[in-house]
């Protein structure tokens, strides 16, 4: 089938503009003329976030070699006018980063897993076999998920009832940890590339690499894809066991094996990241549908690569995704899509997800709800090279570890705060908590640090997918460099300097390095939650203006 004869529609349907007249209702929210036999709906990237937050989209997204300038490398008013969003509607606020302190004042909170059950029980209300798949990146990312060890997660997704899962930071709760809450899942989960590392053979009793499904009188594969690059982003030492990686040839097997079991409709599930996915998308054959995650894209619209459609559904709660999909003789005809975003302010939440949330929360109560500071600047994360929440977090290093440099890992999980906010301890674990948080102080020489910051760069800027292996850039504080996206690796850091003195680093010299979140084992020093609450306490009101330290060549 040729792509160009598949029947596609999508996007916003009717809330944006009624968005723009502040006007919404959640019936409106969720209007969707229900089309074809099958119905999926895609939660991702949840990061542990059960309350309604806000959460602002970055402003700088590169993309480079054959992805530059393509979505989701669009961002802003590009972004808004290549969507045809209008300035100041809730689209804006949901989708793109500009006034995002002004419009999160009128548009309110995002999120809510009380309000994604909402819109879940009401899609299902109208498809009642839809499939709920989740991309992962589920049990990490708050206070009471670190204090569970992921058990809150489990409790409230179990409440979900999703068909199946894959994976991504679960496994940073440790191997013993991970097959607990696995072999005790109602659910499936799904990972076609999670391989016995000594044997490296699969491991299908565990994490099985497909799951079969009846719906809408069709024949559905869900083929798990769990983040590839497990041991190089996170501590391999954590989860020996396994071992991961992309293995296109296994997927276009595991495919051609479903395909010969029936299959009408091929769904992969997946953590690669989104250009990762384009890239498998045209190697791999015989996939109708990507659930994209792990880059915490959000685009109104799926992009098509040959005949396979790949959906992005943005992260931390803030939407929810649903595909209609006509499948007949085998094959996908035509789709329609809508990315929900979750208004915490127009639906309405679920009383009995509400209840279960609150029952996860109550113990920890007090500890999440005491105020450690204020801000009177917008907090975000996000961003190829910048955000002020880390920009605080290196602060927080510089002064609490007394060092001459900070590195904050650029992970892009977390939700952001708006000035005159109250700073909770919620809040600093909502950006900092994960199981290797230990905030260490080393001396390092000038050599090693553009070492270091040769091999993240490349992790993001490699033209080739296949080698992006990252979040986004190491956060620096205490030191300014330039970065060329176009060159090749170990060329594109350069000028680095010194920003307490103003002198050029010196490959040669030492410098006291602070940072945190480092893969190595036994790494020492304090938790950097209690870092960074240290530094704000003593701040009372914290200002972090956005910072112009690095400056970005070839973007």
């Amino acid at each position: 089938m040729a792509a160009s004869a598949m029947l596609g529609t999508s996007g916003f349907g009717n809330w944006a503009r009624l968005a723009a007249q502040q006007s919404l209702t959640q019936d409106q929210l969720l209007q969707f003329d229900t089309f074809g036999n099958v119905s999926l709906i895609h939660v991702t990237d949840i990061h542990a976030q059960l309350m309604p937050i806000y959460f602002r989209e970055p402003s700088v997204n590169i993309g480079v070699g054959g992805n530059r300038g393509a979505v989701p490398h669009v961002t802003g008013s590009d972004f808004r006018k290549l969507y045809g969003i209008e300035d100041g509607s809730r689209s804006h606020y949901a989708l793109s980063s500009g006034d995002f302190s002004a419009l999160a004042q009128a548009y309110g909170k995002v999120g809510g897993m009380d309000r994604v059950a909402t819109v879940v029980n009401a899609i299902r209300a109208d498809r009642p076999d839809a499939l709920l798949l989740d991309g992962g990146d589920t049990w990490h990312g708050s206070y009471t998920c670190y204090q569970t060890e992921g058990q809150d997660m489990v409790n409230v997704m179990n409440g979900l009832k999703p068909d199946a899962m894959t994976f991504h930071w679960e496994f940073t709760l440790g191997t013993e940890r991970v097959q607990e809450l696995v072999e005790g899942l109602p659910f499936a989960a799904l990972g076609q590339n999670i391989f016995d590392a000594e044997w490296d053979e699969p491991l299908p009793d565990l994490f099985p690499p497909y799951k079969f499904f009846e719906r809408g009188g069709v024949k559905i594969a869900v083929i798990g894809q769990a983040f590839p690059y497990m041991p190089i982003a996170n501590p391999g030492w954590m989860f020996p066991e396994f071992s991961f990686g992309i293995r296109d040839e296994n997927m276009q097997a595991m495919v051609d094996e479903v395909r010969a079991q029936g299959a009408e409709l091929v769904v992969c599930l997946s953590h690669n990241g989104f250009d990762v996915d384009k890239k498998m998308a045209s190697k791999v054959t015989g996939i109708d549908v990507i659930l994209t995650g792990h880059t915490h894209d959000a685009l109104p619209e799926p992009v098509l690569v040959g005949e396979t459609i790949l959906i992005a559904s943005g992260s931390n709660g803030k939407f929810v995704s649903r595909v209609d999909l006509d499948v007949r003789d085998g094959r996908m005809m035509g789709f329609r899509h809508k990315l929900i975003p979750i208004f915490s302010d127009v639906i309405a939440p679920d009383p009995q997800m509400a209840s279960l949330i609150q029952e996860q929360r109550a113990p920890y109560k007090a500890d999440l709800e005491e105020v450690i500071g204020q801000t009177d600047s917008l907090l975000y994360r996000r961003g190829n090279f910048n955000g002020t929440w880390d920009d605080l977090i290196c602060d927080a290093l510089l002064s609490e570890r007394e060092a001459d440099i900070a590195m904050s890992p650029g992970v892009r999980w977390g939700p952001s705060l708006i000035p005159g906010d109250d700073i909770t301890r919620e809040d600093i674990w909502n950006v900092t908590s994960m199981t290797y948080g230990k905030a260490y102080r080393s001396e390092m020489t000038g050599e090693f640090i553009k070492v270091i910051l040769e091999d993240v760069a490349d992790n993001i800027f490699n033209p080739d997918p296949y080698y992006q292996q990252g979040g986004d850039m190491v956060r620096i504080g205490g030191m300014g460099y330039r970065c060329d996206v176009t060159k090749p690796q170990g060329e594109r850091i350069s000028n680095m300097t010194l920003l307490s003195t103003g002198e050029a680093i010196d490959p040669a010299k030492t410098y006291m390095v602070a940072g945190w979140a480092s893969v190595n084992e036994g790494t020492e020093g304090p938790q950097i939650w209690d870092v960074v609450e240290s530094h704000i306490r003593k701040q009372g009101t914290v200002t972090v203006q956005p910072r112009d330290n690095v400056e970005v060549v070839g973007a």
